[in-house]
């Protein structure tokens, strides 16, 4: 396969779209956020923190103080493009991502929600 039919193929590849959570295990501070392109997104956060230009300035300076290893990155939920029934799943994914904010919450852990991602 040449490398625009790699392209292709992946433009038309329905990536897995949900809520997510990136957890520094050195202090339990939480960073939820959604994306309708989950590989994306976790790129894009590792690309930015890495670079040092993170657009949450709060989740870039605990980067910065405890370094790449002391960071998870995890899907918590993960919203079924067949069961979708909106044209665009992003208010669906916000209702998703403010339910696990909430249930996160309650275990005590700091939770930021990263609204725009």
């Amino acid at each position: 396969m040449d490398k625009s039919a790699i392209k292709k193929a992946y433009k038309h590849t329905k990536q897995p779209m949900g809520v997510y959570r990136i957890r520094n295990s050195q202090n339990d501070k939480v960073f939820i956020g959604f994306a309708t392109d989950l590989p994306a997104r976790f790129n894009r956060h590792k690309a930015e923190l890495k670079f040092g230009s993170h657009r949450n300035s709060e989740l870039q300076g605990i980067w910065n103080s405890f370094g790449e290893s002391a960071f998870e990155f995890e899907i918590l939920d993960v919203l079924d493009h067949e069961k979708n029934t909106q044209a665009s799943p992003v208010e669906e994914l916000h209702v998703l991502a403010e339910m696990w904010f909430q249930k996160l919450k309650k275990t005590g852990d700091s939770i930021v929600y990263l609204k725009n991602g």
